[in-house]
């Protein structure tokens, strides 16, 4: 399994992965999920994988030679697309093109067509755009109100970023977040590992320089690990505890309510309880 996660702000575009992949508990590898494409000065892509490590591998080699028709005649690719629209086109192209070709070897082997990939990015001349793109090859793009996209196992590092984040979240704020979220998930999965992959993407600049590799020795990563388990015991502990005898607690637990009472069976003497 994995997890990955992009986010999109005014500020720019923050990626992170993870990079381990299994086939049970002793079969752990270490495989990078996280592809820069960049020609620095006129487009910049990131795309971030999840699923089967043999499709989405075809289709990163696809990709970059995968071609589209456009309605002027010549042939699309992410180093010749005007928009990131007709670039996420392509890599939708590429994961439709391995399902041709090893979708039904994978099924009659009882292996589901499982990919997903996350693609953002900014060509000259335009926005930024972050897409979520599915197994069938059609995708979906981020907006203000859903900034970000999550996928692997994004359950656990999903309620940081949804108190977190917004489209005016700083970059660095963004990271930080984004390695919270990691850490969160690398407590509570065992099936997501080290080293992580962070990339920060800064708007308009058509390139980043911000693109770091962490491991278990990385200072900043161990910081988070280690503050933010201590600090959510603080948080945790200074909560008041339920106080079931009321008491002067300005927070009762116990409130009368007309409307509910407790679920209980009353048994009578003599009752046979089944």
């Amino acid at each position: 399994m994995t997890y990955c996660v992009g986010i999109k702000l005014d500020a720019g575009l923050v990626f992170l992965s993870d990079s381990r992949t299994n086939a049970g508990l002793d079969q752990i590898s270490t495989f990078r999920k996280m592809m820069v494409y960049e020609q620095p000065g006129d487009r910049f892509m990131v795309m971030l994988s999840a699923g089967n490590l043999s499709i989405s591998q075809s289709v990163r080699e696809i990709l970059q030679v995968e071609k589209v028709d456009s309605s002027s005649g010549a042939p699309v690719t992410i180093w010749n697309a005007s928009s990131m629209f007709d670039a996420a086109r392509v890599l939708g192209a590429a994961v439709r093109r391995v399902y041709e070709q090893d979708g039904a070897s994978l099924q009659a082997a009882g292996i589901d067509f499982n990919a997903s990939m996350i693609f953002g990015g900014q060509i000259a001349g335009e926005a930024m755009r972050l897409f979520l793109v599915y197994s069938a090859g059609n995708f979906i793009e981020a907006t203000r109100e859903t900034c970000y996209f999550q996928i692997g196992e994004s359950k656990y590092g999903k309620p940081v970023l949804d108190r977190m984040i917004t489209p005016t979240t700083p970059l660095h704020t963004a990271a930080k977040c984004a390695l919270v979220s990691m850490d969160s998930t690398l407590k509570s999965n065992l099936s997501v590992g080290l080293p992580l992959d962070l990339l920060e993407y800064e708007t308009d600049s058509l390139k980043s320089e911000r693109i770091v590799c962490i491991d278990d020795r990385n200072p900043y990563f161990k910081m988070i690990h280690t503050t933010w388990g201590d600090r959510l015991q603080q948080v945790f502990e200074s909560i008041d505890d339920p106080q079931w005898e009321g008491g002067s607690t300005a927070y009762p637990l116990h409130v009368d309510n007309p409307r509910f009472e407790a679920m209980r069976k009353i048994t009578h003497p003599g009752e046979k309880i089944v």
